[in-house]
This record gives structure tokens, C-alpha cells and sequence, in this order.
């Protein structure tokens, strides 16, 4: 009987225990999947997709200048769970060029190293290029929402294990051919990342297709833009400052006025500047050994499409779209070669201009000087939750701020066709076109350049004219049905 007793006691133990056993991990599964939810839709833009209707994209974006970002930065996502795979070896990678450029790069960078299961070092950023930016990557992005936010796609760490630094004392490094497909890095870096151990790619600008690859790599890149690559706590609250500042005034313009001294000198675009500035510009050029082209004609550059638009000419081309002079304008970009002098016509025209550094205290920024990434963050942000959005120029800022646009529910973007504007500019101040007949001429060639839903341009063979991955992720944009227009 004691026997008997003590055995039925041994069973209702151990059927406890297994019922808490499964309890602990069905709650905990529940935990996971909903964490796994709550990554993949960004709590500062869920609402641009739960719900359907035009509001959401607004609310969404408005979140990020008040209390609904702050309550939803503050409260912590639970982890998502790891992805256990066998690494075929370490990704080291340093982008090149500007932040925009970068930032399409880390993306890329992200979708190669999960494409062939490698682990991947933090990006080292660029701090050789024009702009000399000291900016480290946990400078510009916070580190820990990176790694962790990617954790069930593969392995992301700060630096390499030590006893490999000490074995690797000279890394296998090499630049990746451009635009390459999925089966390039699978058939020919894969190899080498596998007998190296250590793989470090010191060029990461279009590095991979625009078309042609999987769809779950696609949104891999749209998951790390969108997602994963936000801002560090101190730029993201200087940039609501500014979109808070910006909304209190009602609806405002971005215009990414590219007309700056590194643009104008690498392009060659030396239209509406003096003959000393065009020297001046000359020889930044020629002083840069790495800048392959150096006799450039300026002219035939701009009847191509190929240069910014003056800020006179933007000018004439923000009225003739029916801006009118009570717009508030703020201004995205560096320094405006030639200053306020250049700036005058479009200050006269439109009184309430603005900049960061009319908004902002010389105190709030103060850490930021020096470092353009960081400047270049704070305009990133605010170009995102602007009523409309307007590029001068289809550089890397306005084709990656183009597709953030789109998946925040395609909001206005005036793409401005430059080849059409170049001659529509000539024939007015030439005195063959009236003001009237101008006018309604850049309104006819814009009505279809507002940043509406359409399908990326593919050119088999010529990846360089075809249309960026970034500025039109259609992947990840759902249904064309479901969106609204934004005209």
C-alpha cells in the first residue's frame, strides 16, 4: 500500500510538472510571435497599414513628433527569436559615400550576409570621402535596435571574436561587382568567404540588382531600410523637434535644394555661376584624384537632365506649379554655393524659408556640426514626414527619401523632369514662351511625377538607366488597389 501510494504520488508530480513545462512554452511561443508581429510592422507607421484608409499613413507619420513615437520608443519590444543557423564565415564591410548611400549599402550588405549565412560585423562607415565625417555607425544609428531587430534573420556583432582578429591580421578584401544578382555572391564569394573565414568588402554602393531577385530578399532590404536602420535617440529627438516646429506652422514643403560646392564640382554643372566660381569648381575637381572625370561640359550636361536646378530656376519652376508665396519652404542641404547671394531670388519669392539652422539653437546643434551624416539624419527626417517633398536633383538623398515616401503611403513627391524643365526654362527667358504658357506647360509634364503607385522600370543589361530599388521598393508596397492618390 505504501508502495502503491508513493508511485500515485510520482505520477501527479510529474504530470504537474509537465503541464507547467507546457504552459511555460506555449506562453512562451505566444510572447515570440507576437513579438515577431510587432517588429515587422514599425509601431511608429503601423498605422499606415492596419486600417486602409488615407488617415493611417498621416497618423503614422505625425507619431513622429509626439507622445505615441516617445511611448513607443520607451516601451520595449520583446525579442524576437534567434535564428540558429551554421555561419559560413564573418562579413566585414565599410561603405562608401554619403549617408543615403551608406545607408542603401547596409541594407544590401544585410540581405548578402543572410543570403550566404555569414555572420556580420557592425558597418564601419566612410570617413574618407569628401565630407571627412568622423561619424562612427552607433553615431548615426542605434547599434543595439540593429542587432536585435535582425536577430531571427541572422547574426550581427560589434567586432570580430578575438581570436580571429589575431588570425586575420590581413583580410581577403575585395569590392563586389556592381549590381550583381543572388547567384554571383552564392557561385563566387560564398567559396571565398568559406576558405577565409574572415571576408571583408570594401565597396558597398550598388552592389546588388535593382530586379531579378527573390522576393523575400527584397523585403530583407525593405525590412533593414524601414525597420531596422533607425536614427540614435538623440537625432531622433532633435528631428521631431524640428517636424513639430515645422507642423505647428500647418503644411510644409521639403526642397532638397542640391546645390552645393561637392555637387557642382563632381558633375561639372557650372550653369548660373561666375567665371572665378567655375574655376573654383574646376579645381576641386582635378584635386580629387579618385574622380575619374574631369574635362566636363557643362552645357551639354544640363540639357541632358544631368545637373541640379539652380535655386533661380527652382524658383520659377515651385511658382509655376502654383506654389504660392505664403508656402513654408524648409530647405534640405548642406552649405548653397554662393550663399545667401544665390539663395536671394527664392527668398524674395517665398518669405517663409527655413532651415535647420534657423529652427534649431546653435546649442541644440552644437554636436552635430562638423558631422554632415548627422546633419544630413536630421534633413532625412524631416523629408519623410513633409507634406510634399521636392529634389532638385535624383542624387542618392532624393531616390532613397522617394521610396521611404511610397511605403509610408505614398505621399507627395514632385519628380522633377529636368530634360522637359531645361527647355521649358530656356524658351521662357528667352522671351518665347508667355509666363501663362510656361506655366501651364511644367504643369502638364508634372501631373504624372507626384510619386504615385507605378512599376519600377527594369533595362536588362543597362542597370545604371533603370529605376533604383530604393526610390520605388514595389515589393513591399502591397496592393496597388488599396493605395490612395495622392493628387
Amino acid at each position: 500500500m505504501v508502495v502503491a501510494a508513493a508511485a500515485a504520488r510520482r505520477r501527479r508530480v510529474w504530470r504537474w510538472a509537465m503541464r507547467a513545462v507546457a504552459s511555460a512554452v506555449l506562453w512562451t511561443a505566444v510572447v515570440q510571435l507576437t513579438s515577431i508581429a510587432g517588429l515587422w510592422r514599425p509601431r511608429v507607421l503601423a498605422d499606415c497599414w492596419g486600417g486602409g484608409g488615407s488617415g493611417g499613413a498621416a497618423a503614422g507619420l505625425a507619431a513622429l513628433a509626439g507622445e505615441d513615437w516617445t511611448a513607443a520608443r520607451l516601451s520595449p519590444l520583446a525579442l524576437v527569436p534567434r535564428r540558429v543557423y551554421r555561419s559560413n564565415g564573418y562579413l566585414i564591410v565599410t561603405c562608401n559615400g554619403g549617408l543615403n548611400q551608406m545607408r542603401a549599402g547596409i541594407c544590401d550588405m544585410v540581405t548578402i550576409a543572410r543570403h550566404l549565412n555569414l555572420t556580420l560585423v557592425v558597418p564601419e562607415l566612410d570617413k574618407r570621402s569628401f565630407w571627412a565625417d568622423p561619424s562612427d555607425f552607433g553615431d548615426i544609428f542605434d547599434v543595439h535596435h540593429f542587432i536585435n531587430s535582425l536577430r531571427d534573420e541572422l547574426r550581427i556583432v560589434k567586432a570580430l571574436p578575438l581570436k580571429l582578429q589575431i588570425k586575420t591580421r590581413r583580410l581577403y578584401s575585395m569590392p563586389p561587382i556592381s549590381w550583381s544578382n543572388d547567384t554571383y555572391y552564392l557561385k563566387r564569394v560564398l567559396p571565398i568567404a568559406r576558405k577565409h573565414k574572415v571576408i571583408h568588402f570594401n565597396k558597398t554602393d550598388a552592389r546588388l540588382a535593382n530586379n531579378g531577385l527573390p522576393v523575400h530578399l527584397q523585403m530583407l532590404r525593405c525590412r533593414v531600410n524601414y525597420e531596422a536602420l533607425r536614427f540614435t535617440p538623440q537625432i531622433e529627438a532633435l528631428g521631431r523637434k524640428l517636424i513639430s516646429t515645422l507642423q505647428k506652422s500647418g503644411q510644409f514643403v521639403v526642397l532638397h535644394l542640391r546645390y552645393e560646392m561637392d555637387m557642382l564640382a563632381f558633375s561639372g554643372c557650372a550653369h548660373g555661376c561666375s567665371g572665378k566660381e567655375t574655376e573654383e569648381l574646376t579645381r576641386m575637381r582635378y584635386a580629387y584624384p579618385w574622380w575619374k572625370e574631369k574635362e566636363i561640359d557643362s552645357d551639354f550636361k544640363r540639357l541632358q537632365g544631368l545637373c541640379p536646378l539652380t535655386p533661380e530656376e527652382i524658383t520659377l519652376v515651385l511658382k509655376a506649379l502654383g506654389f504660392t508665396k505664403d508656402t513654408l519652404i524648409y530647405i534640405a542641404s548642406g552649405e548653397i554655393y554662393g550663399g545667401e547671394r544665390r539663395l536671394a531670388a527664392l527668398r524674395a519669392a517665398y518669405p517663409k524659408l527655413v532651415r535647420k539652422e534657423k529652427l534649431l539653437s546653435p546649442g541644440e546643434l552644437r554636436p552635430f556640426q562638423n558631422h554632415s551624416t548627422q546633419m544630413a539624419a536630421l534633413d532625412y527626417m524631416v523629408s519623410i514626414a513633409s507634406d510634399v517633398f521636392i529634389p532638385s536633383y535624383d542624387g542618392n538623398m532624393a531616390r532613397v527619401v522617394e521610396g521611404h515616401r511610397r511605403y509610408t503611403g505614398f505621399r507627395k513627391t514632385i519628380l522633377l523632369d529636368r530634360v522637359k524643365l531645361v527647355e521649358l526654362l530656356d524658351l521662357f527667358q528667352g522671351g518665347k514662351l508667355s509666363w501663362d504658357e510656361f506655366s501651364a506647360a511644367v504643369k502638364v509634364a508634372h501631373q504624372n511625377h507626384m510619386g504615385q503607385p507605378t512599376d519600377r522600370r527594369a533595362i536588362p543589361g543597362r542597370p545604371k538607366e533603370e529605376d533604383y530599388f530604393y526610390a520605388n521598393p514595389q515589393e513591399c508596397l502591397g496592393s496597388k488597389g488599396g493605395l490612395r492618390d495622392v493628387l
